[in-house]
Formats: structure tokens, sequence, C-alpha cells
């Protein structure tokens, strides 16, 4: 999942240019949504690991 994730963000046309996702513009989240405050709170939680692992391999 991880590296299909990364890839996609590396996408570009022959000209250099990064090409455009395919996400919807008119894409519509329940911020209400119990499931969605869950979601929320694991990726942050996530984020806040990676930076800390970032910053003590730093050290």
């Amino acid at each position: 999942r991880q590296g299909s994730v990364a890839a996609a963000g590396n996408n570009k046309t022959s000209g250099g240019q990064a090409s455009k996702t395919n996400v919807p513009e008119d894409f519509d989240i329940d911020m209400e949504d119990p499931e969605t405050e869950k979601a929320a709170v694991a990726i942050q939680s996530q984020f806040r690991k990676f930076q800390k692992k970032k910053r003590d391999d730093k050290s």
C-alpha cells in the first residue's frame, strides 16, 4: 500500500510537469461522521510517529 501511494505522487508527463491526479473536484467528506474522526486521529498518530522517528534519526 505505502509503495503504491508514494509511486502515485511521482507521475510525470513527458514535459516534466507533474500530472493531475484522478481525484474528482466535487468529492464530499462528512466531517461529522465518527469514522472520519477515527481515520483522522489514526493518520495524525502515524504522522507524529514518523516525525519523531525522523527527528530521532537526525540526532
